[in-house]
């Protein structure tokens, strides 16, 4: 960008003055990036496999069967470990040049490490791929309704660290309703209001009481996990038949689409709460940047004073949308019992909410980007289970440690730069 420079008698111009852009460089990710590249060149080269490994690519139900995709491990290996360097040379390059790293880098650096990964680890062995994934996505459900709700309240300005109270409230609640009623639909509706009281506590105290708001999370994340389990060994274990037997939802495959090999028995062949969560999404990614109410959600979240001179009743929004965001995490919770017919039990949700809460940090609090970190999440957690049923050699302690190590790593280093909203965690006090 160059500007003229007019002498003091203001009357020729001088030599065009140049003025250079400054652009902010984080190096985090092209590290991290690298780092992921050469830990996996370890593993090609100082413990190498050899033979094959398949990909089963369909299940018995599809209506159309794919063969098995059978690939030699150390080429596969060698040619993933060379992609992964090449994209950690690209982020260098982006961040020299534009200061940030895209996120398709990201996302294929991620995909070519999980290829190369699950060639090494399951060397002579098969990999049902749509099992994998069909799993993956049932772990990272929860998550993702979680990650949502760690979103909407921190984009209004309210940390939330009780996504775990919330999430194991939904559950233990959604289990005693459908157990009595039967019917699963209204112990979802009531896992929503469950996290809907514990969410109107943490607004409370942090919005209207000015408490430290990460300290009343914790506090939330303690009382309900004392409540639950006090309930569950006092009440619901004498009376299990009765209270935590719960019904639930069935699959409902989709006509056509769950006939489609791979992505049909993984998104088209779910129940309700994964469908909902589908358009819950959508809503949530649409409402926050295309509306009245996400503007005004982004408003009190970044500069609550300057929405409060347009009219904005800046701390209303807040509890109203940390009520919405606790409902959203209150219905995650029902993946835990009545998504899966499985009986309420003590922490059942192991952690669920804080690594939710990871995933609103790498997504840099945008809910497609938090849905993709869930998503990774899922992942890392369900290929253990994969792995140690076809037998690889892999430890399981090591692979106990993924989901754990992934959410570290990541949140250290992938995410790169991010800034949280401007008045996150502060409370507002009007004048």
């Amino acid at each position: 960008m160059t500007a003229p420079h007019v002498d003091t008698a203001g009357l020729m111009p001088e030599t065009p003055v140049t003025v250079e852009k400054t652009v902010l460089r984080s190096w985090k990710s092209p590290i991290a990036l690298g780092i992921f590249a050469v830990l996996f060149g370890l593993l090609v080269f100082f413990a190498p496999h050899a033979g094959t490994t398949n990909f089963r690519l369909s299940t018995q139900a599809d209506a159309i069967q794919l063969g098995d995709l059978a690939v030699p491990v150390f080429l596969t290996t060698l040619i993933c470990f060379l992609l992964l360097a090449l994209l950690a040379a690209a982020s260098a390059y982006f961040v020299y040049n534009a200061g940030r790293t895209p996120l398709w880098i990201v996302i294929a650096h991620v995909i070519v490490a999980v290829v190369g990964f699950l060639t090494w680890a399951a060397a002579g062995a098969t990999i049902p791929v749509a099992g994998l994934l069909a799993g993956s996505l049932g772990l990272a459900v929860p998550l993702i309704y979680g990650a949502l709700c760690g979103v909407i309240g921190e984009r209004a300005g309210v940390v939330n660290i009780a996504i775990e109270g919330q999430l194991l409230a939904g559950a233990f609640t959604a289990a005693v309703v459908s157990s009595i009623t039967r019917q699963p639909f209204l112990g979802l509706l009531a896992a929503m209001v469950a996290g809907m009281l514990v969410a109107a506590v943490l607004a409370s105290f942090a919005i209207k009481y000015l408490v430290d708001q990460v300290i009343v999370g914790v506090v939330l994340n303690v009382l309900v996990i004392g409540l639950t389990g006090f309930l569950f060994s006092q009440v619901l274990q004498p009376n299990a038949a009765l209270l935590n037997t719960p019904a639930r939802f069935d699959r409902l495959p989709i006509p056509i689409l769950s006939d489609i090999p791979i992505i049909g028995p993984v998104f088209f062949r779910q129940t309700i709460i994964v469908y909902i969560m589908y358009f819950a999404v959508a809503l949530v990614y649409v409402g926050m940047f295309h509306t009245r109410w996400g503007l005004r959600l982004r408003a009190v979240g970044e500069h609550p004073q300057a929405a409060d001179t347009v009219g904005i009743k800046v701390n209303p929004t807040r509890f109203w949308n940390v009520l919405l965001a606790g409902a959203i995490a209150g219905l995650g919770g029902t993946v835990f019992t009545i998504g899966a017919g499985i009986a309420f039990n003590k922490e059942m949700t192991a952690g669920a909410g804080f690594i939710a809460l990871a995933a609103v940090i790498f997504g840099q609090w945008d809910p497609i980007k938090a849905t993709l970190a869930a998503l990774l999440f899922g992942f890392a957690s369900n290929l253990q289970n994969t792995l140690s049923v076809i037998g690889s050699p892999v430890p399981s302690e090591f692979m106990l440690m993924v989901p754990y190590l992934v959410t570290i790593f990541v949140v250290a280093g992938v995410v790169g730069k991010s800034r949280a909203p401007a008045a996150d965690g502060k409370p507002y006090i009007k004048g």
